[in-house]
């Protein structure tokens, strides 16, 4: 069986006063190979640890993941991770940095040259290959960041609020980019985000999570990843169905937040 399944997921951590946090309770999630899905929800709902789960960086409490027919049991390379920041090494250059991966398996060079110079050419980092990282703008180290995790070629790619620490305009030609990248290479990619607009033009699927115990609140099926993919992004904006959907999300969103206040204020 193809694809991703999360089966009755929870997660619970237990704290040193002897007290615990749900962080999550019974998630089912099936995602088709190829699909391309959003995760959004107010803070505490569990969308970081959901992740790190799939990503094989937490062992559940109960319930398990499977990818492709079999069970996640901790990281390997057919599932790649872009944090908010692009974790990249420092004193490595960008060509380096993107055939990092590849360079671990034992790769030839020659080899290793023509994965990360045909990413590069696709990120947009053609000519930047030699640069070191620090020379690199916020926005073009999440790019060399995608390019490393797609030349490990993993079946799903794990997004964690990867464009949230960039400015206004490249954030929007990020989102531009990874609809361009998940077409072209087919991958399955689930991004968090905290946005509700990226959620809605990133995701073929759009699933709000609601707070502790972290569970699926609602999910929507939506046109605007596809309808993105190499088109004006403030245009798709434009549909009414965008507004619509977003001010509904808006609306619950903010609903499960005054509910966290409630419950903070009464606890005091």
């Amino acid at each position: 069986m193809s694809g991703l399944e999360i089966r009755n997921l929870s997660m619970r951590f237990d704290l040193p006063n002897g007290s615990w946090v749900q962080a999550l309770k019974d998630v089912s999630l099936r995602v088709g190979e190829g699909e391309i899905i959003s995760v959004l929800g107010p803070s505490g709902c569990g969308k970081t640890t959901l992740l790190n789960i799939v990503a094989g960086f937490l062992a559940p409490t109960s319930g398990a993941v499977e990818i492709n027919g079999h069970t996640v049991t901790g990281p390997a390379a057919e599932r790649g991770m872009v944090f908010q920041k692009g974790a990249l090494f420092e004193w490595m250059n960008v060509r380096d940095n993107v055939d990092f991966g590849p360079r671990m398996k034992g790769m030839p060079k020659a080899e290793r040259d023509r994965i990360s110079d045909h990413l590069l050419e696709i990120v947009g980092l053609r000519d930047f290959k030699d640069k070191a990282v620090y020379e690199l703008s916020g926005g073009m180290q999440q790019r060399v960041a995608l390019a490393r995790c797609l030349a490990n070629d993993p079946d799903v790619i794990l997004m964690d609020e990867p464009l949230g620490a960039l400015d206004a305009l490249t954030r929007e030609k990020m989102q531009g980019l990874v609809l361009k990248l998940w077409k072209e290479t087919g991958k399955t990619v689930i991004l968090i985000t905290h946005s509700v607009e990226e959620a809605l033009l990133l995701g073929e699927r759009l699933i709000v999570m609601a707070p502790r115990p972290g569970r699926i609140h609602k999910e929507y099926r939506l046109p605007f990843a596809d309808a993105g993919v190499g088109a004006d992004l403030r245009t798709v904006k434009k549909d009414p169905r965008f507004g619509e959907t977003r001010d509904e999300i808006l609306g619950m969103i903010w609903e499960m937040e005054e509910e966290i206040m409630g419950r903070t204020e009464a606890a005091e």
